[in-house]
């Protein structure tokens, strides 16, 4: 009987040993036949689970025999599920090929860098704003796009007038006038209109947002040492789109936005209209208005023509005209009286236009020009002083690409003029302009290995009176592994002098002396950033990535704004520098209709003259940025924000408190329509809680820097149709 018992025992631990299969397989990418790292293979149903290693190989033990299921899955490709009968009859490695899914990783068009390339083979750092995200940020703020750029890491939306809510993009530390905005392409939002032109875009009509961190002068020209925005306008498609958007707010806000497109085989039209308006708003009851009383009017009509399939055109015409007026509550309501007159106003009219031809010459070439001609009138008045002046600009451009397969050839040149004629009210001497620049650029992006991309530019500007600026950029994509990628880049960059700063826009410009070309030099700039990043999926619902950004940059004599004499202000070029330093960290964690975004910024930006370094005003050094998403498709969108900024250093030398600000969304969606509300800035958060924002009287106040909101909280609530 023992005996029996011990040979039982041995024949049954020997059917154990022979039911714990083991499975190798190799993963490759199915049209380039690359192998994938990190991809996760699960036996269904089991806790038997691992991931490739960096030769695409896994290794899975303890597998039961009969037939078992096993699921292979990665970020960005489509999940394979394969059946296998064990034991197997061939223990070799067995091929296991993944596609792309192209709900994920879909082609998207990038155009600021010029180049033909997808989003994910582009060696610059590109941020890239899509569709839903800037639906989401449109129910936020429906009349302009200020909560869309504020709320990235890096860039802060600096406010420069605190009755008005005029404001600036700063992007990492950098003043606003280092920031280049852009309209597909055309520089038309600058010089004398750079201080409104974030109020006065309306994120209806736009397709994309993308952002270029750190100097892309080579690209553009003059003045995006800090980076630039671009953004990409919708164009019609065979279905037609139509959508109205009218939305509500509690601090007596009413937009009213309406789009159409569509395309007739050969022709197709866009036609985007708003009328944006506000009451004069004062949540803290001190008497001035944190937000101004406005009226705005958008009309924004384009026309396509697809001459045949290798020529087309279009040609759209920008038009924006707005009345805005902030200050004492009484005045603004008409009971002004010797106490209660102060007022700023700003009456402006902006009307511009972009025409672009595309001509393909063969399958690897194709030539564009493009012209853009721009009008903007902006009269600003508060008592005692009026300021009026009139910016005509041009922008005309001819390029031609030629792409193959490893590399791409990006030549062109261009012409750009601005002109400003102040309007003769005072004595005091004009701050007229003009300014022509003539550039040419050639950029090359080369596939070296399947590992390493290449891109590298070089742009040469000859600016009258003040020379020619040479200015390279380089920039490497590295695909260390499948999902781990890093791009390193650096180029030089420049801005030509102008009286238009936000520390001038703060004063409405009074006894701001006129730029001198013989005095006043270009401010030139170089500057560098790298980034890290990592993605991968977590199981079957579980996704992460994280994306780590270094950026540095070196100012050389900036223009400042000094105080000469007695009401009497002059700019003139520092003999130091400013630098700018620090990182971004983004991280994204998704689990099936959840999503969560953790953004940090660190800044660090000084002022070295003369042996003394000064910390730049106006800057968080630490800032951080939470969103939590929940999103069933179709149905409904819920978030909840929370963003807190630490304490900045003022321009009197005082510092500033820090504080935290949160919101919270709500949509629901059905086919043509949906409803929302949001909740902006909750918790109330408003500098007037914690700190003054005027020293002197009502009557003559004296304003000081606005680092926190005015607002406070304020509820709005909309609907959307798609006709």
């Amino acid at each position: 009987m023992k005996k029996i018992l011990i040979v039982s025992f041995f024949m049954a631990l020997n059917l154990c040993v022979y039911a714990q299969n083991t499975f190798k397989a190799v993963i490759k990418d199915s049209e380039k036949k690359e192998l994938l790292m990190g991809v996760t293979a699960q036996v269904t149903g089991t806790t038997i689970a691992t991931t490739s290693d960096e030769n695409g190989q896994i290794i899975l033990t303890g597998i039961p025999n009969g037939l078992q299921e096993i699921q292979f899955s990665y970020v960005g490709f489509a999940q394979r599920t394969d059946s296998f009968n064990f034991p197997l009859k061939d223990t070799t490695p067995i091929e296991i090929l993944l596609s792309e899914q192209s709900e994920d990783l879909e082609e998207i068009v990038i155009s600021s860098t010029r180049s033909t390339r997808t989003i994910q083979n582009i060696p610059t750092r590109i941020e890239f704003i899509g569709g839903e995200e800037l639906d989401e940020k449109g129910n936020m703020k429906a009349g302009d796009i200020r909560m869309l750029l504020s709320e990235s890491t890096g860039i802060h939306v600096q406010t420069t007038s605190p009755t008005s809510a005029n404001a600036s993009i700063r992007i990492q530390g950098l003043d606003g006038r280092y920031t280049q905005i852009l309209k597909d392409g055309f520089p038309i939002y600058s010089g004398a209109s750079s201080g409104l032109g974030l109020l006065q875009i309306p994120p209806l009509d736009l397709k994309q947002v993308e952002v270029i961190k750190g100097s892309t002068s080579t690209l553009y020209g003059g003045g995006a040492i800090a980076g630039l925005v671009n953004l990409i306008s919708k164009t019609p498609t065979e279905e037609r789109d139509l959508r109205f958007h009218l939305n509500g707010t509690s601090g007596r806000g009413l937009d009213i936005n309406g789009f159409y497109g569509q395309k007739f085989k050969k022709i197709g039209t866009t036609i985007f209209a708003s009328h944006n308006r506000n009451g004069a708003y004062d949540p803290a009851q001190i008497g001035l208005s944190a937000i101004p009383q406005f009226e705005r009017y958008v009309l924004n009509p384009k026309l396509f023509v697809y001459f045949n399939d290798k020529t087309k055109m279009n040609f759209g015409i920008n038009t924006t005209i707005e009345n805005r007026l902030g200050g004492d509550m009484l005045y603004i309501k008409g009971k002004g009286d010797n106490t209660h007159q102060y007022f700023e106003e700003n009456k402006t009219q902006r009307y511009s236009t972009q025409f672009v031809f595309d001509h393909t010459v063969n399958e690897n070439s194709f030539v564009q020009f493009k012209n853009s001609v721009s009008y903007f009138n902006r009269n600003t008045a508060i008592p005692n002083y009026e300021f009026e002046g009139t910016q005509t600009a041009t922008f005309t451009e001819a390029s031609y690409t030629h792409s193959k397969e490893k590399s791409e050839w990006v030549t062109g040149v261009n012409i750009w003029t601005d002109n400003f004629k102040e309007k003769q009210i005072t004595a005091f001497p004009l701050r007229d302009y003009t300014h022509t620049t003539f550039g040419a650029f050639v950029q090359n992006s080369f596939k070296a290995t399947d590992w390493l991309q290449l891109e590298a530019g070089l742009r040469t500007d000859y600016v009258i009176d003040y020379g020619a600026v040479f200015l390279p950029r380089v920039s490497a994509l590295f695909k260390i592994a499948n999902g781990l990628t890093s791009r390193v880049g650096g180029g030089f960059g420049y801005k030509t002098p102008t009286i238009f700063t936000e520390e001038s826009e703060r004063i409405q410009y009074q006894n701001v002396m006129p730029i001198n070309d013989k005095t006043n030099k270009l401010e030139r700039s170089y500057g560098a950033n790298a980034d890290i990043n990592y993605r991968t999926n977590i199981g079957d619902d579980w996704t992460f990535s994280i994306n780590q950004l270094f950026f540095y940059t070196y100012l050389d004599n900036p223009l400042l704004l000094q105080n000469p004499s007695a009401n009497l202000y002059q700019f003139i070029n520092s003999s130091g520098y400013i630098h700018t330093k620090g990182t971004e960290t983004n991280v994204k964690i998704g689990y099936d209709d959840l999503k969560l975004f953790l953004g940090y910024t660190f800044t660090d930006t000084r002022l070295i003259e003369n042996g003394t370094t000064t910390e730049n005003p106006l800057t968080p050094k630490h800032r951080i940025n939470s969103v939590l998403m929940y999103e069933i498709e179709d149905k409904w969108k819920i978030g909840l924000e929370a963003y807190y900024f630490s304490p900045q250093k003022l321009n009197d030398g005082t510092i500033g408190n820090d504080y935290w600000t949160c919101g919270f969304m709500a949509e629901k969606i059905w086919e043509r329509f949906s409803l929302y509300i949001n909740f902006e800035n909750f918790l109330d958060t408003r500098q007037t809680r914690f700190d003054n924002i005027y020293t002197g009287t009502i009557t003559n106040p004296v304003f000081k820097d606005i680092y926190a909101p005015l607002d406070g909280f304020v509820i709005n609530g909309g609907i959307k149709f798609k006709l």
